[in-house]
């Protein structure tokens, strides 16, 4: 048995954190599904944009919907909803299942939007219903301004997945904006089964700290936040208010782990697929990462549900002058600026693909 089919049969959901054409028309995607347990896929600017400098896959695309004399930002959303809605469909299986709990792909929302939650629900509402899939996320930034519209998203029936989430506080927030949505669809009468998740991303933290951390607290704090949170999560759907929500018909939010690729050279390149096993939760890993699991990966121990020797390690942290909530909004803060700067970069590679298509026809 596979590592990766080990990983999912402990109550773990593998998704890629990967998109291209290529992986789609080559059938690299679809032999993931069927030969390392892979479930679900995650999208981000970044992936687009390295996707679109990558070579001439998308030519043909780019071509066709410009003609209707789309900005790029349109036009972007037109290729990638091509990108996202086909990987959907090969997911749909896994969806079906699953009952839903599972088989989910997700395209973000235009990151410029993190501070206007009126427009972030425009247009999450509008991705939602172009797409036409049922087990499509829709990415909403869980930033203070964000927070408003996970809920309006989630009471209006759009699946999202809660992006650049860093701390249990941050999680927590997300998970309350959600519960929010799904209570006022009960007291509305409404169908409370609306899915989401909650990206925590995890190596970041160990690389804000790779040159002040002590040497005994080196590559520990990713693990350390994500056990954290995950206690919080634990914690927080077996309070009485999840459990009325459930008993109404809702299903938990989960728990995903993002930004699990290994950035460390010196670290195992699986050392946060290793760290943070635990069920009802997601992994989503880079194309490498999966590869390298599935190759030598090992199971580490599950989670405990209580976090005990986490904050433990966080303590140690605190102690050694590193303030994690300070941090926590500081890397939130820079991820936001990070994707902005990936989709004003994606814009300007597809116009400059679009002209020197248009000289070339």
């Amino acid at each position: 048995m596979k590592p990766t089919q080990t990983l999912n049969e402990s109550g773990q959901s593998l998704w890629l954190d990967n998109i291209t054409r290529e992986l789609l028309t080559s059938g690299t995607l679809a032999r993931y599904i069927a030969e390392l347990s892979v479930t679900g896929l995650t999208s981000n600017p970044t992936i687009f944009d390295q996707a679109l400098k990558g070579g001439s896959a998308y030519d043909t695309s780019i071509r066709e919907h410009a003609r209707a004399g789309a900005s790029a930002e349109r036009l972007f959303f037109d290729i990638a909803l091509e990108d996202i809605t086909r990987a959907a469909d090969l997911f749909r299986p896994v969806h079906e299942r699953t009952a839903g709990v599972d088989g989910w792909v997700s395209l973000e929302v235009s990151p410029t939007l993190a501070h206007d939650s009126r427009t972030t629900l425009a247009e999450a509402k509008d991705l939602h219903a172009r797409a036409a899939r049922p087990n499509l996320f829709i990415k909403i930034p869980g930033t203070a301004e964000g927070l408003p519209a996970i809920e309006e998203a989630i009471f209006a029936g759009v699946p999202v997945n809660v992006t650049l989430l860093f701390s249990s506080e941050q999680y927590l927030a997300a998970a309350d904006a959600y519960l929010r949505g799904i209570e006022r669809r009960i007291a509305a009468g409404l169908d409370p089964n609306v899915a989401s998740v909650a990206s925590l991303f995890v190596s970041r933290w160990d690389v804000a700290v790779a040159r002040t951390a002590p040497a005994p607290l080196v590559n520990r704090l990713g693990i350390a936040v994500g056990g954290s949170a995950y206690a919080a999560y634990r914690n927080l759907i077996g309070s009485s208010r999840c459990l009325r929500a459930f008993n109404a018909g809702a299903r938990p939010q989960r728990l995903l782990f993002a930004s699990t690729g290994t950035k460390d050279p010196k670290a195992s390149d699986i050392l946060y697929v290793r760290g943070l096993v635990a069920p009802l939760t997601v992994n989503t890993m880079p194309e490498a990462t999966l590869k390298a699991f599935a190759d030598h990966g090992e199971l580490g121990a599950e989670l405990p549900a209580e976090g005990t020797e986490h904050e433990r390690v966080l303590a140690e942290f605190e102690r050694a002058g590193i303030g994690l909530a300070a941090l926590a909004q500081r890397l939130q803060d820079e991820g936001a600026a990070a994707f902005v700067k990936s989709w004003n970069d994606l814009l300007a590679v597809i116009e400059m693909k679009r002209g020197a298509l248009a000289k070339a026809s």
